[in-house]
């Protein structure tokens, strides 16, 4: 394939995961290109990996948002295009009886940062967005304005555990306080959900009784710079595809999942 994909990265933190696709892009592992950089975090040290490849980053200051919608609120201006009633039915991060309140707060403070972000990232169209380490929940109203063809989602995730096994913020830790035999990484596309999207690829490694939480993450990393990498190459070939299947439970009850199927 001779033309190479645009990609746009969101960072949190130090970016090892996204330094890693910025040096497969260079070495041609990946047939793309990073256009952007995007954080929730000004201080990111991400940030400078982007400058120092010439690639141009950004920052929305998520807990300034945050703490403003909780100060002032009645000076905080929700985006002219979000439905709230839509946003917290499509949502599946938080369970159903959660309190109303927190889950609306949620949704508007997310949805305030995240119609900031899309704006910052409009001038740099990409075909592709990776989460490399960037801590936050998207939430519906930024995935449905990324997520513009639903059977080509391109919102794709690393994430620090086999999944389904570990969602959220600390998976090698979940994995190792649980006791488990093994570890790993998932890489999978983007859901309204929290790590619950299609999965693309895993990566799994023994976990030795002489293993630390420290010597765990650095088994994970490093399977995570290699896994992600080739999926996102996948991507850039155009090999990945989305399919609507239905499964029976041991119940007996069908239930319908989307998953990827590599061609």
């Amino acid at each position: 394939m001779d033309r190479k994909i645009r990609i746009g990265a969101l960072i949190s933190g130090g970016g090892t995961n996204l330094q890693a696709i910025i040096d497969s892009c260079e070495s041609g592992n990946i047939a793309g290109q990073m256009v952007f950089v995007g954080s929730d975090n000004p201080d990111a040290r991400g940030l400078e990996r982007a400058q120092k490849h010439s690639i141009v980053s950004f920052a929305v200051d998520y807990r300034k948002i945050i703490r403003g919608f909780k100060d002032e609120p009645e000076k905080i201006s929700v985006p002219d295009d979000f439905n709230l009633e839509e946003a917290i039915r499509k949502q599946s991060f938080f369970p159903r009886d959660e309190n109303p309140f927190r889950v609306k707060n949620f949704l508007l403070t997310r949805a305030i940062a995240e119609a900031e972000l899309i704006n910052k990232m409009k001038p740099y169209s990409c075909d592709l967005l990776v989460l490399a380490g960037f801590m936050r929940n998207l939430t519906p109203y930024f995935i449905d304005r990324i997520n513009t063809d639903p059977k080509n989602p391109c919102i794709m995730n690393i994430h620090p555990a086999l999944l389904p096994s570990f969602p959220g913020v600390d998976g090698y830790g979940d994995t190792f306080r649980y006791g488990c035999k093994v570890g790993g990484c998932t890489a999978h596309f983007i859901d309204y959900g929290e790590d619950s999207g299609p999965i693309i690829g895993q990566r799994a490694f023994a976990i030795q009784s002489d293993d630390t939480l420290d010597s765990i993450k650095k088994k994970g990393l490093q399977m995570e710079w290699e896994l992600y990498s080739e999926c996102i190459q996948l991507f850039a070939q155009g090999r990945l595809k989305t399919n609507k299947m239905t499964f029976t439970l041991a119940n007996g009850k069908p239930v319908s999942r989307t998953v990827v199927t590599i061609s």
